[in-house]
């Protein structure tokens, strides 16, 4: 394997990173925008009132793209890992 085969890898596989973290990344920035106007509306301000609402829609968008995620680790490990090592 050459330094361009490596670095291509690599590349390939940080994006395949960032593209299974975006789904839950989105969810948390999303659900603590909403709690925390919801918040400053109604002058609660009670930190683990934020916790709640956002790791139960992380589940729930987790759950919902699971096999999203797992076949994009599936492409990657068929389209760029395994012909790499192999011989």
């Amino acid at each position: 394997m050459t330094d361009a085969q490596l670095i291509d890898l690599a590349r390939q596989a940080v994006l395949t990173a960032a593209m299974m973290a975006t789904p839950l990344l989105a969810t948390a920035l999303i659900a603590g925008l909403i709690v925390g106007l919801v918040q400053a509306l109604t002058s609660v301000q009670e930190m683990t009132l934020t916790f709640v609402p956002k790791g139960a829609a992380m589940l729930l968008v987790f759950c919902l793209t699971a096999s999203f995620m797992v076949g994009l680790c599936i492409r990657l490990f068929d389209q760029s890992i395994l012909p790499a090592i192999a011989p």
